[in-house]
């Protein structure tokens, strides 16, 4: 599940220029974007083990950062206890059975450790420790957050509340083998503009209505919401499927066309512009062809492992090529707020289980954090874009 961020960043390329005299000019550094989306060669895994000590990074500060880590493991213990996880090891290495016993033997390490020392000490004794290819065959991997949104919502439309959100139409199908959406025989399924422009209308689909379109798409983007009705109560939604169609930045449009500025590219930028250019928002988001759709579900929100997804201790990643339930550290800059309320980037190292994907994070140069629920907190995710390294652990 994703939220809507720039995908601009820049790397160094170095060129060689002659001059025309004989004399050869030093070679200037030219900027270059990063390909953060770059596919690994086919059959090829996101990560690769470490051997050599020295490039093992630091684990301490993953002890400051552990209060919701319990929880988040014992979810993917959930997960790999069932039969159906079986299919997707072994992983490289590592086997299904090697990957419960890791997630049991880190949650060991957690109760016994007494300082962050000590911590990053018994990590390095007991685990084998992977490193993620990253974009560049060198580590680097783009960081960005995600939220559950809370809306007001109407279980019926009235002149207020028109935008709707819709229910798995029955005539969607799932391959079974790659788990990818599409029509009936294959053939692609209705793209966003085609359902919001009321393809799907009349057929009972519709689960609930929103007053904002812009809201109505910010929860397709991030997969799941907690939608508020009239009496106060909270109608809880999840992902249910989607139709297929690879995601677009409508942000990333923006910023292309010129027709905001990159430094405010946020969801709360998004929003500003929009609610004061309400008649770009029919071209803006058919840039991305991408529908989810919901059904009813407490208790979440749920990642696409099917359990529970926890604030900071979840991640999301391409699922074709990262390993399912097991233990991620992550090494990036997260967005916080400050004493006077302001959100400014802070260094962030700690660990988390891989339990989701989304439909913008594909590749080994991709990484989406789970941030929690709400306004403040769509805040943050909507300014998370950093770079950093992405390792994971699993028992010797």
């Amino acid at each position: 599940m994703l939220s809507i961020r720039a995908w601009v960043c820049v790397g160094l390329l170095s060129a060689i220029i002659i001059s025309g005299c004989t004399k050869q000019e030093p070679p200037p550094i030219v900027e270059q974007e990063k390909d953060y989306r770059r596919p690994l060669p086919p059959g090829e895994k996101a990560l690769v083990k470490l051997t050599d000590p020295a490039m093992f990074p630091d684990f301490g500060p993953g002890f400051e950062h552990k209060s919701g880590l319990v929880q988040a493991a014992m979810y993917s213990l959930d997960y790999l206890n069932k039969p159906s996880s079986q299919q997707f090891f072994p992983y490289l290495d590592i086997t299904h059975e090697r990957a419960m016993r890791s997630v049991q033997a880190f949650l060991d390490v957690l109760k016994e450790s007494t300082s962050p020392e000590d911590f990053d000490a018994k990590i390095k004794e007991r685990f084998d420790i992977y490193m993620s290819r990253g974009c560049d065959e060198k580590g680097t991997v783009l960081y960005t957050g995600y939220y559950r949104p809370i809306f007001d919502c109407r279980l019926q439309p009235d002149g207020e509340f028109r935008y709707p959100l819709y229910k798995k139409p029955p005539d969607l199908e799932q391959d079974p083998v790659t788990g990818q959406y599409h029509g009936p025989g294959g053939a692609p399924y209705l793209t966003r503009a085609q359902i919001e422009h009321g393809a799907l209308a009349g057929k009972g689909l519709e689960l609930c209505y929103l007053r904002d379109r812009f809201e109505a798409y910010i929860v397709t983007v991030q997969g799941s919401g907690k939608l508020r009705l009239p009496d106060g109560s909270f109608f809880e939604i999840g992902y249910a499927g989607d139709n297929g169609h690879d995601y677009n930045s409508v942000g990333q449009y923006l910023v292309n066309n010129g027709l905001i500025d990159a430094e405010d590219l946020s969801l709360q930028g998004l929003i500003a512009y929009f609610k004061a250019n309400p008649d770009k928002l029919d071209e803006a988001l058919a840039v991305n062809p991408r529908y989810v759709f919901f059904t009813p579900r407490s208790g979440g929100p749920y990642g696409c492992l099917n359990v529970p997804v926890t604030p900071y201790y979840s991640i999301a990643t391409d699922k074709d090529i990262y390993p399912r339930a097991c233990v991620s550290y992550m090494m990036t800059h997260l967005p916080a707020r400050t004493s006077d309320g302001r959100i400014t980037n802070h260094q962030y190292a700690g660990f988390a289980m891989d339990q989701d994907a989304g439909g913008a994070i594909r590749a080994a140069g991709r990484c989406d954090v789970f941030l929690g629920t709400g306004p403040e907190v769509g805040e943050l995710a909507g300014r998370t874009y950093s770079e950093g390294q992405l390792y994971y652990i699993f028992v010797k």
